[in-house]
């Protein structure tokens, strides 16, 4: 099992419970291709270092999790398409 960790870059302008869902709904992607989910660091609102789809601050989550070399491209194609979410990134975090 390797380590990886996902960060989420969340639209700002969406109800808090929104919000939360997609939060969850990233975390159900990584238990459904076999990922274990070891923590969630919620980091709050920030400023965007630059202007994304006309917004200037967003909401940034980092989900570390476990799983085999598989689940993180499972999870990114299908994080790529969820709205809420302005940008993301998987990588792998080394020991």
């Amino acid at each position: 099992m390797n380590k990886y960790e996902l960060a989420l870059v969340v639209n700002a302008k969406i109800e808090d419970d929104e919000r939360a869902a997609t939060v969850e709904k990233a975390k159900e992607l990584i238990a459904r291709f076999g990922g274990t989910v070891t923590e969630v660091e919620d980091a709050g609102k920030k400023r965007l270092a630059y202007e994304i789809q006309k917004m200037h601050e967003a909401f940034y989550y980092f989900i570390q999790f476990e799983s085999d070399s598989v689940c993180p491209n499972e999870v990114e194609a299908h994080v790529r398409i969820m709205e809420p979410v302005i940008r993301y990134l998987c990588v792998k975090v080394e020991a």
